[in-house]
C-alpha cells in the first residue's frame, strides 16, 4: 500500500458501510518520494505506530472522529496503554479507495467520485504550517502578503506564524502538487473544503499542545481524511515523525533529518531525483522514477542507530511514556547534531 507500512483487509468497505483492516508498520523509510530505501531503521515502524495510536486516542478524547480502532496484540484490538510491548499493527476502519484514472498527468477525479459515492478516502492531503523555515516550498510558491504577513519578501530566517497556514495538495497523482481552494474543493467531492480545513486546524492544535507539553516545537504536518455518510474522519496516521516536522532545542526531530543527511552525503542521487521529476513533468509522464538513472546508497550502521534513537526517544518524550528502551531525548538529539 505504501512504502513504509503494509495494509491488511479483514472486511472490504462497500458503498454503504465501512470495512475493517489494519496497518502493519515496517522499519522501511522513504525520502524524496523514492519509496522503499535500501536499508531499514530498527524499531522505526513501532515508533510510528505508537505515536499514531497515541494521537488518535488523543483526538478521539477531544471529539475528533477518526478511523482508529486500537493497536493489535496477539490478535486482540486494545488501547495503547494496555499494550505489553511496542506495537507495530494498528486496527482501523476502512473506506473505499477507487482507482484514479489518468492519461499522462491528466487525472479524472469525476470518475473517482462516481465510483466512490459517499464512502471514500478524500484524495487530498491537508497541510498545516506553524512555521515557515528557510527552504520551505511555500516561499517559492507564495509571497508573505498572501498570508497576511507584514514582510515585503520572505526574511532570511524562519518565520513563526501566529495563525497556522492550511494548504491542500493532491494525494494520488504521481507528482503531487499544491492546489488553489477551488480546485481542492472539486477534488474533495462531497466533502466540504472548509470543513476539511477546520478539522486540520483542530488536529494541528491538539498535536501542537501535546508537543509543547513535551518540550517540542511542532512546525508543520499533514492529515488525510475519509468521508462517510456526511462526516469527515481523520484517516491514515497522525502526528508522527514521518507525517509532521518537530524540533527540539533548535534541532530537527523528524524525517527531515534523513532528507538533509542524504542531501549532504548523496547529492548526486538527490540531484538525479530532482532532474527526473522535472523531466517527467516536461514530458507529461506520470512515472518519474523510471527516468532516474541513479539509485540511493545504504546508510552506515552508526547513522541507522542514530535514526533509531531519534524515532524511539522522540516517541517516548512526545507520549510521556517509556514505550521504548532508548536514551534520553537530549542524548539522541546530540547524536543527530553530530551527523
Amino acid at each position: 500500500m505504501t512504502s513504509v507500512k503494509e495494509f491488511r483487509i479483514e472486511e472490504e468497505a462497500t458503498a454503504t458501510d465501512l470495512g475493517r483492516g489494519s496497518f502493519v508498520f515496517t522499519d522501511d523509510y522513504s525520502v524524496f518520494d523514492w519509496g522503499k530505501m535500501p536499508d531499514q531503521i530498527p524499531q522505526k515502524g513501532a515508533s510510528l505506530c505508537a505515536m499514531g495510536a497515541f494521537n488518535f486516542e488523543l483526538l478521539e478524547s477531544e471529539g475528533v472522529p477518526t478511523h482508529y480502532r486500537g493497536v493489535v496484540e496477539n490478535g486482540d484490538v486494545i488501547q495503547l496503554e494496555n499494550a505489553s510491548h511496542p506495537p507495530s499493527e494498528m486496527a482501523i476502519d476502512l473506506t473505499q479507495v477507487p482507482d484514479l484514472p489518468h492519461e499522462g498527468r491528466e487525472y479524472e477525479y469525476d470518475r473517482y467520485h462516481d465510483a466512490a459515492g459517499e464512502n471514500y478516502l478524500i484524495p487530498l492531503e491537508i497541510v498545516f504550517r506553524n512555521r515557515v523555515p528557510v527552504g520551505s516550498s511555500l516561499r517559492r510558491r507564495t509571497a508573505p502578503a498572501d498570508h497576511g504577513l507584514e514582510f515585503d519578501e520572505w526574511p532570511d530566517e524562519a518565520v513563526d506564524l501566529d495563525d497556522p497556514i492550511v494548504e491542500f495538495s493532491t494525494k494520488y497523482e504521481e507528482g503531487d502538487r499544491y492546489l488553489e481552494r477551488d480546485e481542492a474543493d472539486a477534488i474533495a467531492g462531497a466533502a466540504d473544503i472548509e470543513d476539511l480545513a477546520s478539522v486540520a486546524r483542530e488536529v494541528n492544535r491538539i498535536v501542537t499542545d501535546q508537543a509543547s507539553s513535551a518540550g517540542l516545537v511542532h512546525e508543520d504536518g499533514k492529515i488525510e481524511c475519509l468521508y462517510y455518510r456526511g462526516e469527515i474522519r481523520v484517516a491514515d496516521v497522525v502526528g508522527t515523525f514521518d507525517e509532521n516536522r518537530f524540533s527540539y532545542e533548535g534541532t530537527q526531530l523528524s524525517k527531515e533529518v534523513l532528507r538533509q543527511y542524504h542531501k549532504r552525503t548523496q547529492p548526486e542521487w538527490v540531484q538525479a531525483v530532482e532532474a527526473a521529476k522535472a523531466e517527467a513533468k516536461r514530458a507529461d509522464v506520470a512515472d518519474w522514477k523510471s527516468l532516474c538513472d541513479v539509485d540511493p546508497e545504504p546508510l552506515a550502521d552508526g547513522v541507522l542507530e542514530t535514526a533509531r534513537d531519534m524515532y524511539c526517544s522522540g516517541a517516548n518524550a512526545y507520549t510521556g511514556r517509556e514505550i521504548f528502551d532508548a536514551p534520553p531525548l537530549s542524548t539522541a538529539i546530540g547524536a543527530v547534531r553530530r551527523l
